[in-house]
């Protein structure tokens, strides 16, 4: 039987996160041969030079693809997708797969399945059907759904949305989170070890901070961020990590605005890649994380900690009752802190449950892919309710 050429894309750390395993998993398959992509931040040397991170895990890259510019303006994001399609448009004509797996909702993911489309390659996505209302990447999700052919979904509620999007429902898979599975297949770090790794002493109340732009929402970054650091320097004994936003429009403001602050702050430090051991092993050490950043709902509440979850960035996932939702103004978000240390809320943690499952999607995912016919998804026929 001939081995199907599975191509994945990633642009980003936090989407090898998610992918990792399933890659793992698809280069041990003698059913599938591995091609990588990689490009987006992974490449630049602003955003940590992530690639070699892949590159250590032992995976090999087939093209590192260069498309972000400089700028991240609307002009600078419109400039790195035109980028982004042209490449890929190449890429995919000299690697010839038989299928382009791509996750999530990011703009490089969006001139990848573009290139795809018109290449007439088949396409599987991974977390379509979710919302995130605050951010453009809601369109650019559902974009990449009609491009695409096979779909492997979070949760039950996601599945029948991106039905009512008009695809088959023979077509969409319910698989769980790939976070979730990450989680149980990452051997983490204790207290100590990573304590040494990060060269960062955890106190008596400990937060993870990551604070992304919201898009849709021109100009408020600087504004919202101003406010939620002005609620963690009024906050007594907190020691904080943070990771670095996305290369999102508006992103490079909030760098500076967090560099600023951990250099006058010794219970600040920042990171701009923690790598996915030391990111999960820290989710299992803080007490909690704040900002708007997507793991706060998808792999936080496996570990049973806190989520404060600001402004509307992820308004529209579902979400657990381990994550406290409020407004980006400091008083909000000092009284999100406040509840997240209750006594009556951190005994309702032990009761929390993930709604994006509880691990296995990875296999899951490779189960259909072995036995699927790629030559027939192709040509799509609209699924009316």
């Amino acid at each position: 039987m001939m081995q199907k050429k599975i191509c994945v894309i990633s642009g980003s750390r936090a989407e090898y996160g998610l992918l990792r395993w399933l890659m793992t998993d698809l280069r041990e398959d003698p059913a599938f041969e591995l091609q990588l992509i990689v490009t987006g931040m992974h490449l630049s040397p602003e955003f940590g030079l992530t690639y070699r991170e892949i590159e250590s895990d032992g995976f090999y890259i087939d093209r590192k693809l260069e498309m972000l510019v400089s700028s991240d303006s609307p002009t600078g994001i419109s400039k790195s997708m035109g980028l982004g399609l042209i490449a890929f448009g190449e890429a995919f004509a000299q690697l010839q797969p038989d299928l382009v797996l791509v996750l999530g909702d990011r703009f490089e993911i969006f001139s990848a399945t573009t290139a795809a489309l018109v290449a007439a390659l088949p396409v599987a996505h991974l977390h379509g059907g979710e919302r995130t209302e605050g951010a453009f990447d809601e369109a650019i999700r559902h974009s990449i759904t009609k491009m695409s052919h096979l779909h492997f979904v979070a949760a039950e509620e996601y599945r029948r949305r991106v039905i009512q999007l008009g695809e088959d429902p023979a077509h969409v898979f319910l698989s769980g989170g790939l976070g979730v599975d990450a989680i149980h297949r990452v051997k983490l770090l204790d207290r100590q070890s990573l304590e040494l790794s990060l060269d960062f002493k955890f106190g008596s109340r400990n937060l993870l901070v990551t604070f992304h732009p919201e898009t849709l929402n021109a100009g408020a970054a600087r504004i919202q961020m101003v406010e939620l650091l002005e609620a963690l320097d009024a906050t007594q004994d907190l020691q904080l990590l943070f990771t670095m936003p996305n290369a999102d429009s508006g992103g490079r403001v909030l760098i500076e605005m967090v560099n600023d602050f951990v250099a006058t702050h010794s219970n600040a430090k920042a990171f701009t890649s923690l790598g996915q051991v030391r990111y999960l092993s820290c989710l299992a050490q803080v007490d909690g994380v704040i900002g708007n950043s997507s793991s706060g709902l998808t792999e936080m509440p496996s570990f049973r900690k806190a989520t404060i979850n600001i402004g509307d960035r992820q308004r529209g996932r579902l979400k657990a009752n381990s994550v406290i939702d409020c407004e980006p103004n400091r008083f909000a978000i000092t009284s999100a802190i406040d509840i997240a240390y209750s006594a009556e809320f951190q005994a309702g943690l032990m009761l929390a449950n993930n709604p994006y499952g509880d691990g296995g999607a990875s296999r899951k995912i490779l189960d259909v892919l072995k036995r699927v016919d790629l030559a027939r998804v192709v040509k799509k026929s609209f699924h009316d309710l």
